[in-house]
């Protein structure tokens, strides 16, 4: 198999691994009210050590602005974010999670610990760290090829909106 195909052969398989993970996250927290992707977006406001407006929440997490946008909407019209002014940005409100938003977030935490653990039984510590290496590696890759696509003059950084190589 040449480099190529064994490439091609990874990025397939990240792509059904992808669909797996989402399908096993949302029957995890199904009865807590969330979703793959509602429970992604609480994480990322959860392990941030800053708020941050949706289109870093998006680009932290490789999602589009528009979906995070509809799923902190909707959260917040169930009380589990709220939104505050940004001093960097008028429009780009940030998010919080409310009490209830971070109760969620550390109850749909403390089912996925478990599962991690039963998923690792078996593989190497060695291993996981190899795996998780070359999807940084690549993810990285990635990123660059993004920015390096848009031309400089197209590019818009505000405070608020820091470069991607650096998010």
């Amino acid at each position: 198999m040449t480099k190529t195909a064994a490439m091609t052969a990874l990025i397939l398989e990240t792509f059904r691994l992808n669909g797996r993970l989402l399908a096993a996250g949302d029957t995890l927290v199904r009865d807590l009210g969330l979703t793959s992707a509602r429970w992604q977006v609480l994480g990322a406001l959860a392990l941030s050590p800053v708020p941050l407006p949706v289109a870093h929440v998006a680009r932290n997490m490789g999602l589009s602005r528009q979906n995070v946008q509809r799923l902190t909407d909707e959260l917040a019209g169930q009380g589990i974010v709220r939104f505050a002014p940004n001093p960097h940005h008028q429009r780009a409100k940030l998010i919080l999670l409310t009490e209830r938003g971070r109760a969620l977030y550390e109850a749909a935490a403390e089912r996925q610990a478990p599962w991690a653990a039963a998923l690792a039984d078996g593989l190497s510590r060695r291993a996981i760290d190899a795996a998780t290496e070359l999807l940084r590696a690549l993810r990285t890759r990635l990123e660059a090829a993004t920015d390096d696509a848009v031309p400089a003059s197209d590019r818009r950084r505000t405070p608020s909106s820091p470069s991607r190589r650096h998010a």
